[in-house]
This record gives structure tokens, C-alpha cells and sequence, in this order.
């Protein structure tokens, strides 16, 4: 196929295109949200993740990305490129709930709202722009309540397709200098008929499948810009890179994106990891946090009524060398007694002595709980297991994670109950801040 035809193409697909499609992208979101409830970090250079050794950047404000930090760079090489930042551990069930309030703004302009990530969106308006306006106007309205009611800058584009409205969303946001921040646009709209005009000057990186080797593969051909590698010919992009992915680009490159923004994907999996600042190297230490971890993986799928067949044992060792181990029972489970005793009995399958950096512990095959057919030795224990796991939950609804939970695992400091996503950056100097300190705002 040669390129000369795509224009007339492109016009015609353009002309029969009715979707209306928003990408909301919140600014610097965890860090945002750090420091709407922590005015003393407002102004200063703050980043969000794990600051020990084995950290991850999870986020930061604009004020450090002026020194070249940025999402999922290590924390040593942050503090070396800004040493004066703010290190904030992070609280996830705190994101979690501003996300949730930020997605029922974004239902009450349509049902058709897909979650990407904690903070940010797709949203098909194309059937409700006769109540609310066109597709700018709900930009704009949607950027200026979550700003009012949440107190949260976002950015949003508007497009299309979901490839036009991501890339719009990124152009709307503000840009870091070390001489303040650059305010962006907060909305930008990719008009019909200005596709190409938006899309052919940006870097070709810009599109979704092209990574390094992929960029690097195009730059032998003179590739720089989205433009060069639509004149490309067809057969030729396929020949570079295969049948699939030179189809892809080809189309992305001509602004065609056809995949639907679809609606509340259900679950697979349910699961916790942690990393650890010190190795683990004895089956004792490592059981220890397994039961932290099915207790906690449990308490969420009693939560969501489900329960899951398999679990699965995740082992990162301190060379970073990964394995998995699974078990699929014969009927799902949302016990943590349970969960924890498999989890045990697959990590016998492995030696932790070398040391173990990273414990994960997944339940899968989710489905709604069912009754079990017991045998008649079983018929005292497995329902007061039931009934005393209801029980933890009610009590944990009416006063917190921490009231109740498993005996071994009480220390010094308390009850260590495992949260979710609660050193899903690495492991910091400094524990997680409390949720009790949101007061009452009714976060977790």
C-alpha cells in the first residue's frame, strides 16, 4: 500500500468518526494530594515513593521535576539530582479515595468512564454532549469541578480516538523550568479535520509501541517525527517490524484508533507484594510476612464478595532473578488461613537463604463464593474459620485495619497489618503516615 492514497483515506475516516472520547490526566497526582493536606510542602521540590535504597519515585510535583527527577526513577538517583526534596512515603487508601471522588464527577457526564490508572481516565461523551455540550465544554467543566470540589489541578484532551485525546491531555499539562512552573493549557481539543496537523510534528516516540528498541529500529530508516514514519510505505514498516506492529504504527500514525473506552473492567486477580530494605533468609521470617499478605489479599476479596482458586506465590530474589509458584484448589477460597497455608507450602518449593528482596501473594480464578460440600470431620472447622473471618471484617468496618488481625503478626509497634499498595514503591526509612491523620475527611 503506498501513502499516497492514506490522505483520502484518512479524510473519509474522519468524515464517518462520531466518537467523542476525554482523556483526564490528574497533575503530579499523589504528590498533588500530599500537598493539599500538608500546606507545608507546597513550593518545595516533594516526591513520593520509597526513600531507602531499594526506593522507587512513584510520583513528584513539578518543583522536582525541574531537576530531571520523574516516576519510576530510582530514589538514590533522585536525592542525587535534587538533595533538598521532600520525601513523602505515600498513602495509598488515601489516592485511592480521591480517585473514587474524582470518578464519580467523571459518571455524572457518562456511564462509559475507563479507569487506566489510579489517576487517569477515558470517557466516551459522545452520547452526552447533547445534555452537557460538546466535548470541550465537558473539559472544561469536569477540570473546574474536580479543581472545586477536590481541590486538584488535572489536565484533559479531547479527541476522536483514545490515541488524539491521551496525546492532547499530555500537551494540555504544565511544563517544570527552575524558574517556576510553566502553567499549561489545563484543556486541549483535537478538532475534526486537524488530526494530522496535531499528530505528524510530534516525536514518533509519542505513540503507543514505540519503546527504545522499536524507536531505534526506525531511526535507521530516518524516522524522527510521526509525519516521517507515515510516508514510510506500509510493506516496508511491516518488514522492519512485522506484520502486527508495522500495522499498528502505520494506523496510529494516520491518527486511526479504533479500540472502544470500555467501561468497568471486573477484576482477574486480587494480590499484595511488598520489598523488603533487608533480605529475607529463613522460612520464618518469610511465613511471617506471607500471613501479613493473605490476610490482607482475604480482607479484599471479602470485601469485593469474591474468592479465588488459585494462589499464587511471587519470590524476587536479591540478584532480582523473579519466580512464581501456583495452586489452584478445588474450590475458591477467601480465607486467609487458607490462602496463607498455600502460600506457605509453595514457598517449601524454593530456598530463601541466597536472600529474598520481594514477596508477592495473588489470589486469581476469582469468582463468587460458593458453599462447600464438607465431609463430616470437616463440618465444626472450616465454619467457624467463616464465621470468625466475618467477624474480623466487621469489627475491622467499624474501627479500622489495625483492631484485629492475626496474633503473630503484633510487635513492638502494634498490629503490622498489610495495606494496599502501602510499599508497593519500595521500602522507606520512615514508616507510612497514619491515615488517622486525614482527620475527618473520611478517607480511610
Amino acid at each position: 500500500m503506498s501513502s499516497g492514497s492514506e490522505p483520502t483515506q484518512h479524510a473519509e475516516r474522519a468524515g464517518r468518526a462520531s466518537r467523542t472520547i476525554l482523556h483526564v490526566d490528574m497533575d503530579s497526582f499523589y504528590a498533588s494530594v500530599e500537598m493539599l493536606l500538608d500546606a507545608s510542602l507546597v513550593g518545595k521540590p516533594v516526591i513520593v515513593g520509597g526513600d531507602g535504597a531499594r526506593g522507587v519515585v512513584a510520583s513528584c510535583n513539578y518543583e522536582a521535576r525541574a531537576y530531571g527527577v520523574h516516576s519510576a526513577m530510582s530514589s538514590m538517583q533522585a536525592k542525587r539530582l535534587c538533595p533538598h526534596a521532600v520525601f513523602v512515603h505515600g498513602r495509598y487508601d488515601t489516592y485511592a479515595e480521591f480517585s473514587s471522588r474524582f470518578h464519580e464527577i467523571f459518571r455524572s457526564y457518562t456511564p462509559v468512564v475507563e479507569g487506566i490508572s489510579l489517576d487517569e481516565a477515558f470517557l466516551d461523551v459522545t452520547g452526552a454532549t447533547g445534555l452537557f455540550g460538546g466535548g470541550a465544554q465537558i473539559a472544561h467543566d469536569i477540570r473546574r469541578r474536580v479543581w472545586e470540589e477536590l481541590g486538584l489541578p488535572c489536565a484533559v484532551g479531547v479527541g476522536p480516538n483514545k490515541l488524539l485525546a491521551k496525546l492532547a491531555s499530555k500537551a494540555a499539562k504544565p511544563t517544570p523550568s527552575r524558574k517556576g512552573t510553566i502553567p499549561g493549557k489545563g484543556v486541549v481539543v483535537i478538532e475534526t479535520g486537524s488530526e494530522l496537523e496535531f499528530l505528524h510534528p510530534l516525536p514518533v516516540r509519542a505513540l503507543w509501541g514505540v519503546g527504545p528498541a522499536t524507536q531505534q529500529r526506525l531511526e535507521r530508516f530516518g524516522i524522527r517525527t510521526v509525519k516521517d514514519l507515515a510516508e514510510l510505505p506500509l510493506d516496508t514498516l511491516v518488514g522492519a517490524l512485522g506484520r502486527v506492529s508495522g500495522r499498528h504504527l502505520h494506523d496510529l500514525a494516520w491518527a486511526r484508533d479504533d479500540r472502544p473506552v470500555v467501561a468497568e473492567a471486573e477484576a482477574k486477580s486480587i494480590g499484595h507484594e511488598e520489598t523488603y530494605a533487608r533480605d529475607l533468609h529463613t522460612f520464618e521470617a518469610c511465613d511471617l510476612e506471607l500471613v501479613r499478605m493473605a490476610d490482607a489479599v482475604a480482607a479484599r476479596l471479602r470485601k469485593h464478595d469474591l474468592a479465588g482458586r488459585t494462589i499464587t506465590l511471587k519470590v524476587r530474589f536479591h540478584d532480582f532473578h523473579t519466580i512464581t509458584r501456583s495452586h489452584t484448589l478445588p474450590t475458591p477460597t477467601a480465607t486467609a488461613r487458607l490462602i496463607a497455608d498455600v502460600a506457605k507450602d509453595l514457598l517449601r518449593q524454593v530456598d530463601p537463604s541466597p536472600g529474598v528482596r520481594l514477596l508477592g501473594v495473588t489470589a486469581s480464578n476469582l469468582g463468587k463464593p460458593v458453599a462447600e460440600q464438607l465431609t463430616l470431620d470437616e463440618t465444626m472447622r472450616p465454619a467457624a474459620a467463616d464465621r470468625a473471618a466475618e467477624a474480623i471484617e466487621e469489627v475491622r468496618r467499624k474501627f479500622g485495619d489495625a483492631a484485629v488481625g492475626p496474633a503473630a503478626l503484633v510487635g513492638r509497634s502494634g498490629l503490622r497489618v498489610k495495606r494496599q499498595g502501602d510499599t508497593q514503591w519500595g521500602p522507606s526509612t520512615e514508616p507510612p503516615r497514619s491515615e488517622s491523620s486525614d482527620g475527618g475527611s473520611g478517607r480511610e
